[in-house]
């Protein structure tokens, strides 16, 4: 890959972009067409060092300070959905705790995670929810994981996301968030609204940190 590709947005694949911010780890880029703050790839972890971060992490289905953590994604999904739905949790980790909540409210649900659970035949249905909790900002092609999920939505499906959101330049600086380095993509609001448009779909702010798009504007 040449320096210049190097630097492309991660999203749209634009080369319009600019130098965001710079701490002594890394440089991070914002693009001037869909505002993803990243890391360019040089920076970028193997995915045996990405893996041993995430084996470091301690979910508990079962730990009551996670679940509430998860709750302000769940609680709202499942007023939007059916008892029986069949959704997916994508990119679960060790510890699927969302998958054990949405169970306990009558819902049927796929586990897929590429280090955990890692059977991509659960790739090839669709599914009337899918859940992506602290997983979009670790995408090294987020692009072809978006159109992924929406692909996998049936028709008026809800895709819920959960990641921290890109607030300013001088917040930025100072954010626990870009110190994991398995981070690599950061989302702002213009973001969310670009993604959006991008799979014809309706936006909701649900939380300061929890996404939801509606495929096929069902909404509007």
């Amino acid at each position: 890959m040449s320096e210049n590709k190097s630097r492309d947005c991660l999203l749209c694949g634009s080369a319009d972009v600019r130098e965001y911010f710079r701490d002594r780890n890394r440089n991070y880029l914002i693009c001037q067409v869909c505002s993803l703050v990243f890391v360019p790839v040089e920076y970028h972890l193997s995915e045996s060092e990405e893996k041993s971060i995430y084996d470091l992490h301690q979910n508990d289905p079962y730990d009551p300070g996670y679940r509430r953590f998860l709750s302000r994604l769940s609680i709202p999904l499942i007023k939007r959905i059916k008892p029986g739905s069949q959704g997916l949790d994508f990119g679960c980790g060790p510890g699927p705790a969302l998958c054990v909540m949405l169970e306990e409210k009558g819902m049927t649900m796929t586990k897929f995670d590429k280090f955990y659970f890692p059977d991509a035949s659960v790739l090839k249905q669709q599914y009337d929810f899918i859940c992506s909790t602290e997983v979009i900002e670790h995408l090294r092609d987020p692009s072809a994981v978006f159109t992924t999920l929406f692909y996998l939505l049936k028709k008026q499906g809800t895709l819920a996301v959960m990641t921290k959101m890109v607030l300013n330049r001088d917040a930025f600086s100072k954010w626990h968030y870009i110190q994991d380095q398995s981070h690599i993509c950061f989302y702002s609001r213009e973001t969310m609204h670009f993604l959006a448009a991008a799979q014809d779909a309706t936006l909701q702010f649900m939380d300061k940190d929890v996404i939801f798009f509606h495929k096929d504007r069902f909404l509007q």
